[in-house]
């Protein structure tokens, strides 16, 4: 489903790569952790898999295609097949839950009848039945999360990315979200999240890979989010300054900046 093939990622020549060599396979149906510090190369890797960054060498294939030889006009499909959800749920303010949904059909030219019929069944999907008319600020954190992970497959992609989607919330609604995307995920969609929340990999216990100063350090079937998880980025030999290594960071910043989950993104 989604393959890198001894990827390099180099934002400038002045800082160590975000991504140096890295080799992975995620498989279809897998459920896949991503885990390291904030710079480890987390949202690089993500923005790769989206075409919002191109490989400096290597090649990134995401369900069997090249990444790099789509054109731009057919990125838009490659988009679509494709969930994203964030930490900050990005939703729309003025619309309703529905609405919210809604969009992410409306944008691919769907028709009123399927969306009529495809949204309450998502909002099911998430244990949001009956709240189709809220707006956002009247729902809890929990349930605006559920919003924006319904957005994001109401389309039914075959890859749904995650950003720290429990990053704002408490660890019980953390726990639901979870219990979300296994379903999700049980439900035959790949989920690859990046997380710092170490209660959530070791009760999933999924797959997990560690990344660390851009490379690959662990990759195990059924991991736990060990303590090297949580060390800082360490600077490239004779670098000054060490904001010069962390290209990964803004990459993250730049992901989180981007269009609502679900809608697509021209080049």
């Amino acid at each position: 489903m989604i393959t890198f093939d001894n990827v390099t990622k180099v934002y400038d020549r002045n800082s160590r790569p975000a991504l140096n060599s890295v080799s992975l396979d995620v498989d279809r149906g897998e459920f896949v952790f991503l885990v390291g510090a904030s710079g480890s190369g987390k949202s690089t890797l993500i923005r790769l898999v989206l075409k919002e960054e191109h490989a400096t060498r290597g090649t990134v294939y995401v369900a069997g295609s090249n990444v790099a030889k789509i054109p731009s006009w057919r990125v838009p499909r490659l988009r679509r097949g494709i969930g994203v959800v964030f930490q900050d749920f990005r939703l729309l303010p003025n619309k309703t839950v529905f609405a919210n949904v809604a969009f992410a059909m409306q944008v691919i030219g769907r028709s009123r009848a399927v969306i009529r019929d495809s949204v309450p069944e998502v909002l099911k999907t998430v244990g949001l039945e009956g709240k189709d008319n809220r707006l956002p600020h009247e729902l809890s954190g929990g349930e605006q999360q559920r919003v924006a992970i319904a957005r994001a497959i109401v389309n039914r992609p075959g890859i749904l990315l995650a950003d720290e989607p429990t990053g704002n919330l408490d660890p019980t609604t953390s726990l639901g979200i979870m219990k979300v995307l296994d379903r999700i995920n049980q439900n035959g969609t790949t989920v690859v999240m990046a997380t710092h929340d170490h209660d959530i990999v070791n009760a999933m216990r999924k797959r997990v890979i560690e990344l660390r100063n851009g490379k690959v350090v662990r990759d195990e079937r059924e991991g736990i989010y060990l303590a090297t998880a949580m060390q800082p980025v360490v600077p490239a030999a004779g670098t000054e300054n060490p904001a010069a290594d962390s290209n990964d960071a803004a990459a993250g910043d730049a992901l989180r900046q981007g269009s609502p989950a679900g809608s697509e993104v021209s080049e």
